[in-house]
């Protein structure tokens, strides 16, 4: 036996061996195929935390792999440094947060080192350094060109004690205040800078040239939120235009009202003396609640009527005018035909307030009574003008309708109706004509707002000018740099604002004194939405002067290394960063930086480590598991392959710490097997089935871990090595002899390698103590040969009637007829044929013999 396993040694012995020879730097090299694998930074938070661990140790183990099996494989790391974090640190500290945020990013380093991961660190990038954030800079000086970047006026939250605007979390509670003063926050409109995502919304829906999970894609589409139908213009009586979007114009003569959201510019012009002091409350109250909370399908449906009416433009009907806050002027036009018949919310406010519920479309054989609830299914128009009797479709398109539908829905199917006779196509067309009307698409994503009123983010590089108006700052003087010597408000205030001397500027056009920088910071979704480029060589014209044709990035280390194979990190952020990045690749493409126009070709999504108690971790709950206390106590191997086989990946679960015992137990066998194995053949020759056996467990080991790492299965690999080991051992013990032979050394040998990836530590030390050439992480991935892998003898079951009577072990090569045979002599079988009368036999090879016997 030798000495005892020891992970606290042999760990830190071969992360400072792995840093000083640069095991992991990743270069060109044309002669292999290169992958280009990526897990999400983190935010440098203080402390790594166990789901970083989670995310980065089993992308780390599949990373290894691939360049065992011979890529050129990248895979770096970062921070993602900006954010609201430092600055309440900076508040509640008393110190600056980008001394917080580089203690922060030193310690956290240290953890990531401490993990054994094959990060390459001379790429690292830290958004929040000047040599980084200036490209943040050049980027949106290009996007401002390309028309991609504008200012708009847009709401925020604001507290008005703490004289600032608010982030999503600084607001508490359902009564919305201030988590500083308590104070009720309201919602203020400011002048903001937007990205112009949309100009991209129609590429954003084809998924077709990348890999993701089927979820990403349908949260992301639905995000998107792409409506077909009408674009309708409805009048007030005083002549102003209220144009609608429809998704059903075939439902116009059932509006009976019109909501307008309110926010609409016109609610003020509009409302009646009468209705006021009514609908002024109204606005305030509503200016104080989140879109979300506005939205609610389960929330009362309030309003109230403005005293002023529109006319219907399809039927001329007087209808009133109310606003309610379940219309956002976000989305759409902030002005909708109520159809209460058809809506389910339409009906439930119509209810309310008394409001009519004309029937404009129906089932086919609708008894003619009023409905107590909305029908928005396909159906019959009634109640319609020269279109009663019309066939309609609702919410599908004429080339989604299918027989199926129609016989479902009792109406006629896809021969029989055109965008003539289709109810729903026939109105628009008809709108058309009538010029008040027309074929429109809308969608629920809005333009990206990246302004924040924070000072710990990537400034942004443009100037206002009472002469010229705003100016963007010239690529040479980037970056704007943050300044140091500001005053943190206990308010929140950002302290740009009062910074003279940072706000204070001359206009780089006209040369006016007056000029001012603007003071609010960049959306960090910004920094992280090209972080995947910066990795192609960060610094590479630090301290050059820039212009407005230089790159971001090593064309050269762009060309070989992008885009990025393989994408890990958490489904949270399918509809932000991950929308983000796509955006920003399609911007590059058009801008000539790169030729192609997703950023990852393949995205895998893992799940989340909650506490032993079953809830998420948080210091609150007292249930956080510290990654740094298990690392000190059962070293890093142990800690990452608990993670990998504790749960299957995509889905997480309850941490268990008497299941990461069992790892560290398995890792001391394999210590001990490994290390009690002589590695020198002798005379002695085992027995020959003994060695097939063998190599049939060695192959089938390798073809099993191999397959499990292809679909990101690394809780049934580490099981694999787990009944690899086991077989080891119950080999030696059946046949001592055979630890003497080549086949056990080359066994053996397959082991450790089959072990590398996933521990990596443990993995090396066994390499170089049985002798082998340094490092075992550049050893090719062991091959499986099938016909080795092959089983001699196999276990199928045996069916009489369909039901499992007896199983049978028989040779994987043998004939049908041999199989049934021997299907009938099974002991738990006779007794089910004897004596009746055998219909058929049937041989599924490999699986079954089903035995079907003549009924009485």
């Amino acid at each position: 036996m030798g000495d005892k396993y020891n992970p606290q040694v042999i760990e830190k012995k071969w992360q400072e061996k792995w840093e000083a020879d640069g095991l992991y730097r990743s270069t060109i090299d044309h002669s292999k195929e290169k992958y280009y694998a990526m897990t999400m930074y983190p935010y440098p938070s203080g402390d790594l935390h166990m789901g970083h661990w989670y995310a980065m140790a089993p992308s780390d183990a599949r990373a290894r792999w691939l360049r065992m099996k011979g890529y050129n494989v990248l895979f770096p790391m970062g921070f993602d440094s900006f954010g609201l974090p430092a600055e309440n640190a900076a508040i509640k500290r008393n110190i600056h947060p980008n001394e917080w945020t580089y203690a922060n990013i030193k310690r956290m380093r240290s953890q990531l080192r401490s993990m054994g991961a094959m990060f390459d660190w001379e790429r690292e990038c830290i958004t929040s350094d000047p040599r980084y954030y200036k490209w943040s800079q050049w980027f949106f000086l290009k996007l401002y060109d390309m028309g991609l970047a504008y200012k708009k006026m847009s709401p925020v939250d604001f507290c008005p004690t703490c004289n600032t605007t608010l982030a999503r979390e600084q607001v508490w509670g359902e009564d919305r205040h201030c988590e500083r003063c308590g104070t009720p926050v309201i919602k203020k409109d400011l002048e903001q800078w937007f990205f112009k995502i949309t100009a991209y919304v129609e590429e954003l829906l084809d998924f077709s040239k990348m890999n993701w999970p089927e979820r990403v894609q349908s949260m992301q589409t639905n995000w998107i939120g792409r409506s077909e139908g009408a674009e309708v213009i409805f009048k007030t009586e005083q002549s102003h235009e209220l144009p609608i979007f429809t998704t059903r114009p075939d439902t116009l003569w059932g509006a009976t009202f019109m909501v307008l959201a309110p926010e609409h510019p016109l609610v003020q012009e509009l409302t009646t003396d009468e209705q006021r002091a009514e609908v002024e409350a109204y606005v305030a109250q509503a200016a104080r609640q989140t879109e979300i909370d506005r939205m609610a399908l389960d929330k009362e449906k309030t309003g109230v009527f403005i005293g002023a009416y529109a006319i219907n433009p399809v039927n001329n009907q007087r209808i009133p005018i109310w606003i309610a806050d379940y219309v956002l002027m976000t989305y759409g036009t902030g002005a909708i035909m109520a159809v209460p018949c058809g809506d389910e919310r339409d009906f439930e406010f119509a209810q309310k307030y008394g409001l009519p519920i004309p029937v404009v479309v129906a089932p086919p054989n609708w008894d003619g009574q009023p409905f107590e609830e909305a029908y928005t299914g396909p159906g019959v128009m009634f109640n319609s003008g020269h279109f009663t009797g019309y066939a309609t479709i609702g919410k599908y398109r004429l080339d989604e309708w299918t027989d199926e539908l129609a016989v479902e829905y009792n109406l006629p199917g896809p021969a029989a109706l055109t965008p003539e006779t289709e109810g729903r196509t026939a109105v628009t067309r008809w709108l058309e004509e009538k010029g008040i009307g027309k074929f429109a698409v809308t969608y629920r994503l809005r333009d990206w707002l990246i302004s924040r009123q924070r000072y710990w983010g990537c400034p942004i590089p443009m100037i206002t000018c009472p002469t010229c108006g705003i100016v963007p700052v010239p690529y040479a003087d980037l970056p704007v740099l943050l300044p140091e010597d500001v005053q943190f408000m206990p308010t929140g205030e950002s302290p740009l604002k009062f910074h003279e001397g940072f706000r204070q500027v001359k206009c780089p056009q006209c040369g006016s004194e007056e000029a001012e920088r603007e003071t609010d910071t960049m959306d960090t979704f910004m920094c992280s939405s090209w972080y995947q480029y910066s990795y192609m060589d960060p610094h590479w014209k630090n301290g050059q002067q820039l212009s407005r044709d230089d790159l971001p990035f090593d064309p050269v280390e762009g060309d070989y290394w992008l885009p990025v194979d393989q994408y890990t990190g958490g489904i949270e952020h399918a509809t932000m960063h991950l929308l983000y990045t796509r955006f920003f690749t399609k911007a590059m493409r058009d801008m000539g930086l790169v030729k192609f126009g997703e950023p990852m070709k393949a995205l895998f999504n893992q799940g989340i480590i909650l506490g032993e108690d079953r809830e998420k971790m948080s210091k609150s709950r007292g249930n956080v598991i510290a990654p740094d206390d298990l690392v000190r106590e059962y070293g890093a191997d142990t800690v990452r392959g608990y993670l990998m086989f504790g749960f299957r990946w995509e889905q997480g679960g309850p941490w268990d710490s008497n299941g990461i015992l069992g790892v560290e137990r398995f890792l001391e066998r394999v210590w001990d097997l490994v290390l009690t194995s002589p590695v020198q053949k002798t005379s002695d020759e085992p027995a020959a089935d003994a060695l097939r056996n063998l190599c049939r467990r060695q192959h089938q080991a390798i073809r099993r871990i191999t397959q499990d790492y292809e679909k990101f299965s690394f809780n049934t690999m580490v099981a694999g090595l787990m009944e690899y080991t086991n077989a080891l051992i119950a080999a030696r013990s059946e046949n001592t002899s055979i630890v003497h032979s080549n086949a056990w050394t080359e066994a053996i040998q397959t082991l450790v390698l089959l072990m590398a990836p996933s521990f990596p530590h443990i993995a090396e030390e066994l390499w170089q103590r049985i002798g082998q050439p340094y490092s075992v992480h550049q050893q090719s991935w062991p091959t499986w040969d099938e016909a080795l892998a092959r089983e001699d003898v196999i276990e199928i079951a045996v069916q009489v009637n369909g039901k499992v009577r007896d199983k049978i072990e028989i040779p994987v090569d043998i004939e049908a007829g041999e199989a049934k045979a021997q299907a009938r002599a099974a002991e738990g079988v006779r007794r089910y044929v004897e004596g009746k009368k055998v219909v058929k036999e049937i041989y599924v090879p490999g699986r079954l013999v089903n035995i079907v016997t003549a009924s009485k």
